[in-house]
């Protein structure tokens, strides 16, 4: 073991001791191995010195231990699956595509299945898919607004034998989509008027491609056709009212513009996850039910002092306070300043660092 000055530390070097800030937080754990953005929120966090691994390679056992336990519960399994769920949805949409019917809802089930096992190491507000491509936008949006509808569902308390069904319901929600001109669906620049029109069918031509699908319940093939429709009828493709949208779409609807906005997409650049919740908060009054809303607003949000997050002039933080009423706004400690970002309106959080 090593005592390194902050300035003397390289990339590639392991922590084999917690490194704390000054309220006894970890900042990173012991076995973390370092990266160029870690140095910079080593020097933002004035942190002077860090215990590293040793040149021989001999580290004390106790910090080798942690870091075989923190290697064993790696994010691995979750990708493995993830990338399986990938693989397996764009052969579904390229065979819906060629005028295949009736998807393999027993195999989609199954991988669904074993990636919701591994949901644990899912976060929805910091999660970012491995190697994203922007021809790819679809089935990872699929993915993510299914594993996002999946918590949503669980945390609004619906049965627990309806959230596989809700998972289903998002990832299958933009299945029409495999449909639609792909000139339309990767235009890079906004829809025109007609375009906008073409593209509102997946919605019709989902319900249609599922509707005859014996394997799963009313409220996934009803997801497809009214992810859309909103309370108060001003959604499409059939401006239903609130009353006559199912809770599934009510839930993946949620979902869906969450992650639609804070991912690219060819014709607009992702937002920050922060500016997106506020603005579905504004969305609730009228467009979304706000109790789902709400819902999945405090739960992300669910923020802990200690946890590390970038603000949008590229200052790192520590979260220090939560206020309830504000959870998109809690209070940041930069290098011993307190910035209450109810206050500093100009500011917001633009990435999460480390939770």
């Amino acid at each position: 073991m090593v005592t390194v000055p902050v300035s003397q530390l390289k990339p590639g070097e392991r922590i084999i001791e917690n490194v704390l800030t000054k309220f006894n937080n970890i900042l990173f754990m012991k076995g973390k191995i370092v990266s160029e953005r870690d140095l910079d929120i080593l020097r933002a966090f004035l942190i002077p010195s860090v215990q590293i691994e040793s040149k021989d390679g001999e580290a004390e056992p106790a910090a080798q231990e942690a870091t075989s336990e923190e290697q064993a519960d790696n994010v691995l399994p979750f990708h493995e699956h993830y990338h399986k769920m990938l693989h397996l949805l764009r052969r579904v949409f390229n065979t819906a595509a060629s005028g295949g019917h009736n998807p393999p809802i027993l195999e989609i089930r199954t991988t669904l299945e074993a990636l919701i096992k591994n949901i644990d190491q899912y976060n929805v507000l910091t999660f970012n898919p491995r190697h994203f491509q922007l021809n790819d936008f679809i089935y990872h949006n699929s993915i993510m607004v299914s594993l996002t509808s999946y918590l949503l569902a669980k945390w609004h308390g619906l049965s627990s034998k309806e959230l596989m069904q809700v998972a289903l319901a998002g990832l299958l929600h933009d299945i029409g989509n495999a449909k639609v001109d792909a000139a339309i669906l990767f235009k890079p620049t906004k829809l025109t008027a007609e375009e906008a029109e073409d593209m509102k069918r997946h919605t019709v031509i989902g319900y249609n491609m599922l509707k005859l699908v014996p394997a799963i319940n009313e409220g996934v093939k009803l997801c497809a056709l009214q992810h859309h429709e909103r309370e108060d009828g001003s959604g499409y493709p059939l401006g239903i009212h609130g009353d006559k949208i199912h809770v599934y779409s009510k839930i993946v609807a949620v979902a869906d513009m969450f992650h639609a906005m804070t991912n690219d997409r060819f014709h607009k650049k992702a937002v920050s996850p922060y500016l997106v919740l506020e603005q579905l908060q504004k969305e609730s009054f009228g467009k979304m039910q706000p109790a789902i809303v709400q819902t999945f607003i405090s739960k992300v949000t669910a923020f802990h002092n200690g946890m590390l997050v970038r603000l949008n002039d590229n200052c790192v933080g520590e979260i220090v306070f939560s206020d309830r009423t504000h959870p998109t706004r809690p209070w940041v400690n930069v290098n011993g300043k307190i910035i209450n970002l109810t206050v500093e309106r100009h500011l917001h959080i633009q990435e999460v660092i480390q939770k």
